[in-house]
């Protein structure tokens, strides 16, 4: 009987659970529905409340996530940004632009120099103002381009540049007895390392040194050029920043309004007030100014509706076999978008944007092949990179007549490598044996429990050495080089965006704006109106979103200096991210899993056979 009783209990549950989520769904559609219709810009001040992470395509949220007590991070489209911002220039209805920074999280350099560009050009004809309690590196980074910089009295402007630590793993895998069988092509596969090792190689020390250096030349460029009269303490905070905030006698603001990193140091009403001598006040505590919100801004503008000439696909995030939404590239989607677009008869170009570190080898050729097809039905094509553009990212831009990259964008990882565990010192650890027949060298193969056999490690060498060899035949072809000169620049390095364009890996600097203008140009026509090759929201989608509100970002850190590490949380999700998407391995991969934080998302893993395990990076 109390069986019967727990089990109608659990079905009760159940339904209730699921009228829940009808309930939910329904009236958040209801909501959506009241709201849908366009509301009218009125004058005041453009507020670009950027609470969350600035992205090249925000992934898709989950409402059973929601529903579930998840959270939401908020992401903020770059285009639909710098759109905003560039019609603010120029619209009389706009009075001001504010950026808060107070919850943003970052965006990468090349992102955040876009929008800094935007705001450049806006702020010679509107007055452009920044409001943080604190600044780190990507938030000083876009806050340097306004006209006015402001933060709280107590916060602080702390930069810590680029670097940081890995884990190794090695130390406990021996006291586990897991062994790691690798195998690899290149000298800088440092992607390895931390199953094999307890600390860098020389080799990869050398290449993550580099190319940390150069990322801060760049970040320390940008931020001379948007407010020259900082160039001096910029250097100085870099150098010793001990020394300066001393010299202030201990005080963070003090030290950073002397250095003239700020303008004014003051609490969040004062900045306020000071939007509402820009853009109108109005008789509420909470915003005594006139204000347009950025989405209500962006939905006026509607950037996304243009049907011109030159079709812009987007390839984000890690690249999976199949299909896959926005935020993550599924190879199927992104090739049915391409195929789409083409057979329209509309474009005349494509340009393929991208901010990816990689990921599965199949869906990165599927891409290409969608892209092979594009050129062959007589349309050029241009590459513009992102933030990342490494392994499968750049293997998809290979077809392009043209490769657009940013100074701060990361790219090369031309490398292949694969792991595979086995446990047979945790077997012996646990006093347990395996033993079998076999037909063939390969049965039962690869032995997990045992090791692989000395077969099946040659036959998984073999088959990281051809994927290598495939990956740098088409960057030979693509480039104009020879094998061995492309050997030379492979092998696993990243590079930055800088030192790509001097091997002959890019072709140009500039953003998604001078990639456009170079399809148009190779298309020979004057018109640069673009069609966005979206997939289109779903139902749950747009729900999704309507009922993220204005909560999503509450967890962000405002002090600067625990803005400065990651959360314990996410450092931990990251770690089993990488661990289980180089163990499982889902596919054959062109990952970049050197690449920095926040560029690489594990894929869920699914056992497609040991001839999967390849991974390349």
């Amino acid at each position: 009987m109390r069986f019967v009783r727990a089990v109608w209990k659990l079905l009760v549950g159940i339904k209730d659970a699921l009228v829940l989520i009808a309930m939910l769904l329904f009236f958040g559609a209801l909501w959506a529905g009241l709201q849908a219709g366009p509301k009218p810009i009125g004058d005041g001040v453009l507020l670009v409340d950027l609470d969350g992470s600035l992205v090249e395509q925000p992934a898709r949220q989950s409402a059973s996530g929601l529903v579930a007590g998840g959270s939401l991070t908020r992401e903020h489209r770059l285009r639909d940004v710098v759109a905003a911002v560039d019609a603010a220039a120029t619209d009389d209805r706009v009075k001001a632009i504010a950026l808060d920074l107070e919850k943003f999280v970052g965006g990468g350099q090349s992102a955040i120099a876009t929008l800094g560009e935007a705001l450049d050009r806006a702020r010679r004809t509107k007055p452009v103002l920044a409001y943080a309690t604190g600044y780190t590196d990507d938030s000083y980074q876009l806050a340097a381009h306004a006209s006015e910089v402001w933060m709280n009295p107590l916060g602080a402007v702390a930069i810590a540049g680029p670097g940081g630590n890995h884990l190794y793993f090695k130390g406990l895998f021996d006291k586990l007895g897991v062994t790691a069988n690798v195998y690899r092509v290149g000298t800088y596969k440092a992607a390895v390392e931390p199953f094999t090792r307890s600390d860098m190689s020389p080799e990869a020390r050398a290449n993550a040194q580099g190319l940390a250096g150069a990322m801060l030349e760049t970040w320390r460029d940008d931020v001379r050029r948007a407010r020259p009269a900082a160039a001096q303490s910029i250097d100085a905070y870099l150098r010793d920043p001990v020394a300066v905030v001393r010299a202030a006698g201990g005080d963070f603001a003090r030290a950073a309004l002397a250095g003239k990193l700020i303008d004014r140091a003051a609490e969040r009403h004062a900045f306020n007030a000071r939007l509402a001598e820009l853009g109108g006040s109005v008789d509420h505590d909470a915003v005594p100014y006139r204000r347009i919100k950025l989405a209500d801004y962006v939905r006026d503008l509607d950037p996304g509706s243009s049907r011109g000439p030159i079709g812009v696909v987007t390839v984000a995030g890690t690249i999976v076999d199949g299909e896959a939404g926005p935020g993550s590239a599924g190879g199927d989607s992104i090739a049915k978008l391409i195929d789409e677009g083409v057979a329209s008869g509309r474009l005349k170009a494509l340009v393929v944007r991208i901010d990816s570190p990689g990921g599965s080898v199949m869906a990165s050729e599927v891409i290409r092949a969608a892209i092979l097809n594009a050129r062959a039905k007589g349309l050029p094509v241009v590459a513009s990179m992102g933030n990342v553009a490494a392994s499968g990212g750049y293997w998809v831009a290979t077809p392009a007549d043209a490769i657009f990259a940013e100074p701060s964008t990361i790219t090369g990882s031309i490398g292949v490598f694969g792991i595979l565990p086995s446990f047979q010192g945790s077997m012996a650890k646990l006093g347990l044996a395996a033993d079998g027949v076999s037909t063939t060298p390969l049965s039962g193969e690869p032995d997990l429990l045992n090791g692989p056999s000395p077969a099946a490690g040659a036959l998984i060498q073999a088959g990281v050495e051809s994927v290598y060899r495939r990956f740098i035949t088409l960057v030979a072809a693509s480039r104009g080089k020879s094998l061995a000169e492309v050997d030379r620049i492979a092998q696993g390095r990243v590079w930055d965006g800088g030192t790509a364009r001097q091997l002959g890996l890019v072709d140009q600097f500039g953003g998604l704006d001078e990639a456009i203008a170079k399809a148009a140009a190779l298309a020979k026509t004057e018109d640069t109106g673009v069609t966005w090759l979206d997939q289109r929201p779903s139902f749950e989608d747009r729900v999704v979103e309507m009922l993220a509100g204005e909560d999503a970002a509450e967890s962000a850190p405002t002090d600067a200096f625990a803005a400065l590490a990651p959360a314990p949380t996410d450092l931990l999700a990251r770690v089993i991210g990488e661990v289980s998407a180089i163990l499982a391995g889902p596919s054959i991969q062109v990952r970049c899993l050197e690449c920095p934080p926040g560029a690489v998302a594990a894929p869920s893993p699914q056992a497609l056979g040991w001839w999967k395990l390849l991974s390349a990076a």
